[in-house]
Protein backbone atom coordinates (compact mmCIF):
# COMPACT_ATOMS: atom_id res chain seq x y z
CA UNK A 1 0.00 0.00 0.00
CA UNK A 2 2.48 1.89 0.89
CA UNK A 3 4.47 1.77 -2.87
CA UNK A 4 1.55 2.78 -4.15
CA UNK A 5 1.63 6.02 -2.14
CA UNK A 6 4.32 6.54 -3.43
CA UNK A 7 4.19 5.54 -7.13
CA UNK A 8 1.05 8.38 -6.59
CA UNK A 9 3.19 11.12 -4.84
CA UNK A 10 5.89 10.69 -7.62
CA UNK A 11 3.08 10.51 -10.26
CA UNK A 12 2.20 13.99 -8.95
CA UNK A 13 5.57 15.47 -8.43
CA UNK A 14 6.30 14.69 -12.36
CA UNK A 15 2.73 16.14 -13.51
CA UNK A 16 3.37 19.41 -11.84
CA UNK A 17 7.19 19.18 -13.65
CA UNK A 18 5.16 19.12 -16.91
CA UNK A 19 2.65 21.58 -16.08
CA UNK A 20 5.57 23.82 -15.25
CA UNK A 21 7.27 23.13 -18.17
CA UNK A 22 4.42 23.68 -20.27
CA UNK A 23 4.38 20.34 -21.67
CA UNK A 24 0.62 19.23 -20.43
CA UNK A 25 -2.04 20.93 -21.72
CA UNK A 26 -4.89 22.07 -19.31
CA UNK A 27 -7.17 19.27 -20.31
CA UNK A 28 -5.37 16.77 -19.56
CA UNK A 29 -4.32 17.52 -16.28
CA UNK A 30 -8.08 18.08 -15.41
CA UNK A 31 -8.27 14.39 -16.23
CA UNK A 32 -5.44 13.08 -14.01
CA UNK A 33 -6.32 14.86 -11.69
CA UNK A 34 -10.05 13.67 -11.19
CA UNK A 35 -8.25 10.27 -11.77
CA UNK A 36 -6.14 10.61 -8.92
CA UNK A 37 -9.09 12.08 -6.42
CA UNK A 38 -10.54 9.10 -7.25
CA UNK A 39 -8.12 6.89 -6.45
CA UNK A 40 -7.28 9.12 -3.34
CA UNK A 41 -11.57 8.32 -2.50
CA UNK A 42 -11.15 4.77 -3.14
CA UNK A 43 -7.68 4.44 -0.95
CA UNK A 44 -9.46 6.36 1.85
CA UNK A 45 -12.58 4.35 1.75
CA UNK A 46 -10.34 1.16 1.61
CA UNK A 47 -8.59 2.29 4.29
CA UNK A 48 -11.51 2.72 6.77
CA UNK A 49 -12.88 -1.02 5.87
CA UNK A 50 -9.75 -2.31 6.70
CA UNK A 51 -9.97 0.12 10.15
CA UNK A 52 -13.32 -1.55 10.89
CA UNK A 53 -12.55 -4.76 9.82
CA UNK A 54 -9.57 -4.66 12.21
CA UNK A 55 -11.46 -3.26 15.60
CA UNK A 56 -14.10 -6.23 14.68
CA UNK A 57 -11.28 -8.57 14.87
CA UNK A 58 -10.32 -7.17 17.91
CA UNK A 59 -13.73 -7.19 19.81
CA UNK A 60 -14.63 -10.62 18.29
CA UNK A 61 -10.98 -12.15 20.03
CA UNK A 62 -11.23 -10.12 23.23
CA UNK A 63 -14.76 -11.83 23.43
CA UNK A 64 -13.61 -15.42 22.73
CA UNK A 65 -10.63 -14.78 24.90
CA UNK A 66 -13.13 -13.57 27.90
CA UNK A 67 -15.24 -16.82 26.91
CA UNK A 68 -12.34 -19.63 27.28
CA UNK A 69 -11.01 -17.66 30.75
CA UNK A 70 -14.96 -17.79 31.94
CA UNK A 71 -15.16 -21.76 30.90
CA UNK A 72 -11.55 -22.60 31.86
CA UNK A 73 -12.57 -24.01 35.32
CA UNK A 74 -15.17 -26.56 33.86
CA UNK A 75 -13.26 -29.48 33.27
CA UNK A 76 -11.58 -29.11 37.04
CA UNK A 77 -15.28 -28.08 38.70
CA UNK A 78 -16.69 -31.31 36.46
CA UNK A 79 -13.95 -33.77 37.79
CA UNK A 80 -15.09 -31.97 41.45
CA UNK A 81 -18.75 -33.31 41.06
CA UNK A 82 -18.09 -36.68 42.30
CA UNK A 83 -16.35 -35.46 45.27
CA UNK A 84 -19.15 -32.58 46.47
CA UNK A 85 -21.65 -35.75 46.14
CA UNK A 86 -19.45 -37.66 48.40
CA UNK A 87 -19.53 -34.90 50.69
CA UNK A 88 -22.90 -34.74 50.68
CA UNK A 89 -23.53 -37.65 51.33
CA UNK A 90 -21.12 -37.64 54.62
CA UNK A 91 -23.03 -34.62 55.57
CA UNK A 92 -26.17 -36.03 55.48
CA UNK A 93 -25.13 -39.50 57.29
CA UNK A 94 -23.54 -37.10 60.15
CA UNK A 95 -26.70 -34.82 60.24
CA UNK A 96 -27.92 -38.33 61.46
CA UNK A 97 -25.94 -39.09 63.90
CA UNK A 98 -26.94 -38.60 67.94
CA UNK A 99 -22.96 -37.38 68.63
CA UNK A 100 -20.53 -35.38 66.74
CA UNK A 101 -16.95 -35.88 67.55
CA UNK A 102 -14.22 -33.44 66.39
CA UNK A 103 -13.89 -35.62 63.38
CA UNK A 104 -16.92 -34.85 61.90
CA UNK A 105 -16.86 -31.47 62.73
CA UNK A 106 -13.36 -31.11 60.70
CA UNK A 107 -14.95 -33.07 57.49
CA UNK A 108 -18.06 -30.34 57.79
CA UNK A 109 -15.54 -27.52 58.48
CA UNK A 110 -13.22 -28.95 54.91
CA UNK A 111 -17.09 -29.72 52.95
CA UNK A 112 -18.06 -25.54 53.93
CA UNK A 113 -14.89 -24.40 52.71
CA UNK A 114 -14.98 -26.13 49.69
CA UNK A 115 -18.77 -25.00 48.45
CA UNK A 116 -17.34 -21.93 49.01
CA UNK A 117 -14.65 -22.20 46.57
CA UNK A 118 -16.66 -23.70 43.57
CA UNK A 119 -19.63 -21.30 44.60
CA UNK A 120 -16.96 -18.11 44.17
CA UNK A 121 -15.83 -19.64 40.67
CA UNK A 122 -19.49 -19.66 39.85
CA UNK A 123 -20.89 -23.15 40.34
CA UNK A 124 -24.50 -23.45 41.50
CA UNK A 125 -26.26 -26.44 42.16
CA UNK A 126 -29.52 -26.92 41.24
CA UNK A 127 -32.18 -27.31 43.79
CA UNK A 128 -34.77 -29.58 42.11
CA UNK A 129 -36.88 -30.84 45.24
CA UNK A 130 -40.33 -30.20 44.55
CA UNK A 131 -39.77 -28.41 41.69
CA UNK A 132 -41.48 -29.09 37.79
CA UNK A 133 -39.73 -31.71 36.06
CA UNK A 134 -37.79 -30.08 33.25
CA UNK A 135 -35.93 -32.34 30.83
CA UNK A 136 -33.22 -29.43 29.81
CA UNK A 137 -32.13 -29.97 33.82
CA UNK A 138 -32.84 -33.13 34.66
CA UNK A 139 -32.69 -36.59 33.94
CA UNK A 140 -35.46 -38.86 34.97
CA UNK A 141 -34.06 -42.32 36.42
CA UNK A 142 -37.67 -43.39 37.37
CA UNK A 143 -41.23 -42.87 38.04
CA UNK A 144 -43.41 -43.23 41.17
CA UNK A 145 -46.67 -42.99 42.34
CA UNK A 146 -47.04 -39.28 43.69
CA UNK A 147 -47.53 -39.01 47.42
CA UNK A 148 -50.91 -36.28 46.40
CA UNK A 149 -52.20 -34.87 43.43
CA UNK A 150 -49.94 -32.08 43.58
CA UNK A 151 -46.77 -33.44 42.97
CA UNK A 152 -47.69 -35.38 39.60
CA UNK A 153 -45.10 -34.51 37.12
CA UNK A 154 -43.17 -32.73 40.05
CA UNK A 155 -39.79 -33.76 41.06
CA UNK A 156 -40.20 -35.94 44.49
CA UNK A 157 -36.45 -36.96 45.00
CA UNK A 158 -33.45 -35.74 43.65
CA UNK A 159 -30.72 -39.02 43.34
CA UNK A 160 -27.78 -37.00 41.74
CA UNK A 161 -27.30 -32.84 41.84
CA UNK A 162 -27.43 -30.93 38.73
CA UNK A 163 -25.08 -27.93 38.63
CA UNK A 164 -24.55 -25.17 36.47
CA UNK A 165 -21.17 -23.37 36.03
CA UNK A 166 -22.35 -19.17 35.45
CA UNK A 167 -25.33 -20.28 34.14
CA UNK A 168 -24.22 -23.04 31.84
CA UNK A 169 -25.89 -26.44 32.47
CA UNK A 170 -22.58 -29.09 32.99
CA UNK A 171 -24.43 -31.80 34.95
CA UNK A 172 -28.47 -33.00 34.38
CA UNK A 173 -29.77 -33.82 38.15
CA UNK A 174 -30.61 -37.51 37.88
CA UNK A 175 -34.27 -37.42 39.71
CA UNK A 176 -37.12 -39.56 40.69
CA UNK A 177 -40.88 -38.04 39.53
CA UNK A 178 -44.26 -38.27 40.73
CA UNK A 179 -46.34 -39.69 38.22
Amino acid sequence: MQNNDKENMDQIDNNEELIDDGVVDSTDTADEVTQLTTRVAELEDKNLRLFAEFENFRKRTQKEKYELIKTASQDILSALLPVLDDFDRTKKIAGEMAEQDGFVEGVLLVYKKLQTLVNSKGLVALESNNEVFDPELHDAISHIQAPDPSMVGKVIDTIEKGYLLNDKLIRHAKVVVGA
